[in-house]
């Protein structure tokens, strides 16, 4: 029987090469992978392209992966949060290209993706630079901007249980962008708090179905990691 469940995060993760584009769960660290992204940071792969709701915090997750010169371009909506100087530093010294992309329109831009649509309108940034270079229409007599899908070759995405199918749930806000990455990615890693039998996920509850996720590794709250990720965030380093 099929079984995605995998020993660790970097066994999750080997296969990551330079170049990818990488999906990455989160609205600031609640549902971001942060063990994952470590697990990248470990393994080497760099020029990654990121696509991220933010530009991360502190010296942790994906702001450790940008002050480390893995990426080299980030698509996303807040890269400027709380304590996000790694990407700061990198885009003021011109190591790191940046997209800016409005929030509903990034989420519908990834839904796209795993949809396997050919693009769509939209009335956000018609007007403005964001539009610049792209297809715009009035449509009712408003003005819309074309997007593109925005497909990636992995996700990493934070989820809260899972199965070895790939099932899974998510806690309250840490289900944000994860679900559509799932769809949207070749190949999509999870983090989940606690994998459970199969069936002891009520189908009510699923929210990720297993046939949008390939590998799944359990990564308990009170590991090392989380720990790290708990203390910078609540002391504010």
């Amino acid at each position: 029987m099929q079984n995605k469940i995998v020993a660790s995060a970097a066994e999750a993760v080997q296969d990551i090469s330079d170049g990818s584009t990488i999906l990455i769960s989160g609205f600031g660290l609640s549902g971001q992978p942060s063990e994952l992204i470590d697990a990248v940071a470990e393994q080497g792969a760099g020029d990654l392209t990121v696509v991220c709701n933010n530009g991360g915090s502190y010296d942790q997750g994906l702001a450790r992966l940008i002050k480390l010169g893995r990426v080299s371009k980030l698509l996303a909506s807040f890269p400027r949060g709380d304590a996000s100087y790694a990407f700061e530093e990198a885009y003021a010294a011109g190591r790191i290209e940046y997209e800016c992309i409005p929030q509903g329109t990034l989420a519908e831009r990834l839904r796209a993706a795993g949809a396997g649509l050919g693009g769509f309108f939209t009335p956000t940034g018609y007007g403005t630079t964001l539009a610049d270079g792209k297809e715009t229409r009035i449509i009712g007599g408003r003005g819309h901007v074309f997007e593109m899908p925005l497909p990636g070759d992995f996700a990493l995405v934070g989820a809260d249980r899972g199965d070895r199918w790939g099932n899974l749930t998510y806690r309250k806000a840490g289900r944000n962008f994860g679900p559509v990455m799932c769809m949207a990615a070749t190949t999509t890693i999870v983090q989940v708090r606690e994998t459970v039998e199969l069936g002891a996920l009520d189908p009510e509850h699923v929210v990720t179905p297993g046939i949008f996720v390939q590998r799944v590794v359990a990564i308990p709250e009170h590991s090392p990691a989380s720990a790290t990720v708990s203390t910078v965030h609540n002391g504010r380093r």
